[in-house]
């Protein structure tokens, strides 16, 4: 073993020294005994054991000529390097491994800030460049961190993420918000074990990127079919990295954040080590130098990797150009009813003029296209709930909208609520005609269309009488043909699902409309929700290259291009009618065609990668343990 790869300790390099002239020291780390010095064969051969100590205990750190901490650092934190110690290969990492992490409160601070900036990354604050800064703060939380303590930072950045991010659902009710947002930051915390292992792998930042795909397609799709708020991905509808949904989908732009925030990570974790590096020779003036490489090679590397992932990461916009160029088109409108704004959530469920309000605004659109004013729209769009009364079961409610529909001329799809059972569904209305076709919601909303555990929740809540039947989803994918406009629907809450989005686009939708009713989540004046699910919207454009028309009950309805870009909106609490020419697109984005093959490829690939550092992590134990009691069972016989 070579004194430059082990390091001397201070305190004994003087000792080191004065062996070495003595005769006794003739290779670095090697002992021998001087002629006619028996007497020195003992204290001899302790000094070589305690060598070999320490450059057992600090063997593998990183490559030949890292010199070891000093000793008052190693006593700093014994447990930390016992966990790291002896990983070879499968612990040696891209960085050094001489940092050993920030000690109690200080990892507890910074796990709340890493949660505090994915947060902020998403809309209402918006600042995408966060969902970058928000991984690499969590890797410097729990890097070299024990189980429990890993699991408490993984919950505490969880909460500090998820709170801020559902705040919107108090609206609905104080227990609503607290239980969603506690159960994904369980979720996430538990996830979070699996980063133990990962870290010990050479290329972590890959590791991490993958890990974080994993952790969400957990979360979309568990428990009660999944929750797809707070995909790394939704963040960046306005940023030059969406392009990557397009290529990939949503899945593979999160890897790409998540990689560029790990290696952001790791020049911190590299500039820290060098440091620690730094000042362990300062302490101690005559221990050797490194014996091998440049001090400045690690933190170069490190930095031009942190600088080739973010620019791969943005380079997103540079790789998808989504504007459309010359072809075929089409006018859709989007009616925005508006409803009574009410301030709890069952007065403004008892509101009876939601399906008057829509009415009379496609009345008043039919008046400005005889005046010139608007063009007349090959297709009107209602938003979800627009009737919460079966038609079929309620003629003035029939009439109602046959009379809406007589007037402007054109298709309208209206968002209604059928009845036996109870259907949330987009229904088009011919003119003369009335419903024709109806698409049924597939994804529904637990707490909301679906009440989990009915009756326990009955003991202590009025939630399920306020839904006192559960929603029928539906079961399949469905285009309107409306002229040269093939129409796919996606309710509400479905925007969030990739699969569901990208079913309508392969059954030929060459237009896309989200029906939404966001006026529960609206009562206080918040816009979190209404923003993020127009960020979803919008990353969805780009992902299947189609132009979606956005109907809201209250706001915000928008038309949005293939691009992603809002061609025009609305504000909330307001009537409004939107009335735009959007291209009509056929062909299929590389996303479209992959399907879930990145998420699922990446997420195989990790599990993979989880399960090799397990394994090697296993295997180095049993052999250390297995060195350990061979040296006990020749110390005895000795």
């Amino acid at each position: 073993m070579r004194i430059g790869r082990i390091g001397v300790q201070p305190g004994h390099s003087s000792e080191s020294a004065r062996r070495a002239q003595a005769g006794q020291l003739t290779e670095p780390g090697q002992l021998t005994e001087p002629a006619g010095s028996a007497g020195q064969a003992a204290p001899a051969r302790s000094d070589a054991r305690a060598t070999r100590h320490r450059g057992r205990a600090w063997a593998g750190q990183g490559s030949a000529g890292q010199a070891a901490p000093a000793r008052s650092d190693a006593r700093a934190a014994p447990h930390r390097r016992r966990a790291w110690a002896g990983q070879g290969r499968a612990g040696q990492g891209w960085a050094g491994q001489g940092w050993a992490g920030l000690a109690g409160w200080r990892s507890a601070v910074v796990a709340v800030l890493a949660g505090l900036a994915l947060a902020g990354a998403f809309p209402p604050t918006g600042l995408w460049p966060l969902a970058m800064v928000g991984p690499a703060l969590l890797i410097l939380a729990v890097w070299r961190k024990g189980l429990w303590a890993t699991l408490g930072l993984g919950l505490t950045c969880g909460c500090a993420f998820f709170v801020p991010l559902l705040s919107w659902l108090i609206n609905v009710a104080w227990y609503a918000w607290a239980a969603l947002a506690g159960a994904e930051a369980v979720l996430f915390a538990v996830a979070a074990l699996a980063l133990r292992p990962l870290l010990r792998l050479r290329a972590w930042p890959l590791a991490l990127a993958g890990w974080w795909v994993a952790e969400e397609g957990l979360r979309d799709r568990f428990p009660y079919g999944g929750v797809p708020w707070g995909r790394l991905a939704m963040s960046q509808a306005g940023a030059p990295t969406a392009g990557w949904a397009a290529i990939g989908g949503p899945p593979l732009l999160t890897f790409l954040l998540a990689l560029a925030g790990g290696c952001l990570g790791y020049l911190a974790i590299t500039l820290a080590g060098s440091r620690i590096r730094h000042d362990s020779d300062g302490a101690a003036p005559d221990q050797p130098r490194q014996a091998a490489g440049r001090p400045g090679r690690p933190r170069a590397v490190a930095a031009a990797l942190a600088v080739l992932a973010a620019c791969a990461a943005l380079a997103g916009d540079l790789l998808w150009q989504g504007t459309p160029g010359p072809g075929p088109a089409a006018v859709v409108a989007a009616v925005q009813g508006n409803v009574p704004h009410a301030r709890d959530l069952p007065r403004q469920l008892r509101a009876s003029t939601v399906t008057a309000n829509h009415a009379a605004a496609t009345i008043w659109l039919a008046g400005q296209i005889r005046a010139g004013r608007m063009p007349a729209p090959d297709v009107v769009i209602w938003p979800e709930n627009s009737t919460d009364i079966d038609p079929s079961l309620s003629p003035p409610t029939y009439e109602r909208i046959a009379a809406a529909v007589a007037a402007i001329g054109r298709p309208v799809l209206v968002g209604a609520v059928l009845g036996n059972p109870v259907r949330n569904a987009g229904q088009l209305w011919l003119p003369g005609r009335g419903p024709v076709r109806a698409y049924i919601k597939r994804r529904l909303v637990p707490f909301g269309e679906v009440i989990p555990m009915r009756g326990l929740l009955a003991s202590f809540t009025s939630l399920p009488s306020l839904q006192p039947a559960n929603f029928t989803p539906g079961h399949r994918a469905v285009v309107f043909g409306i002229g040269r406009v093939r129409l796919g629907d996606v309710i509400c809450w479905e925007v969030g699902f990739d699969d569901l989005v990208r079913s309508e686009v392969r059954s030929g939708a060459n237009l896309l409309t989200v029906q939404t009713n966001d006026a529960d989540f609206e009562l206080d004046g918040q816009l979190g929700e209404t923003l993020q699910q127009l960020a979803m919207t919008r990353i969805d454009a780009i992902a299947t290259g189609r132009a979606i028309a956005v109907a809201s009950s209250t706001g915000i309805s928008a038309v949005i291009g293939p691009d992603g870009a809002v061609l025009a909106r609305t504000s909330t609490w307001q009537r409004a009618v939107l009335d735009l020419r959007v291209p009509l697109l056929s062909g299929l984005t590389p996303a479209d065609r992959v399907g879930d093959g990145p998420e699922l490829g990446i997420i195989a690939l990790t599990v993979l990668a989880l399960a090799w550092s397990m394994a090697s992590h296993s295997a180095i134990r049993r052999s250390a343990i297995g060195k350990s009691l061979r040296r006990f069972r020749r110390t005895i016989s000795s």
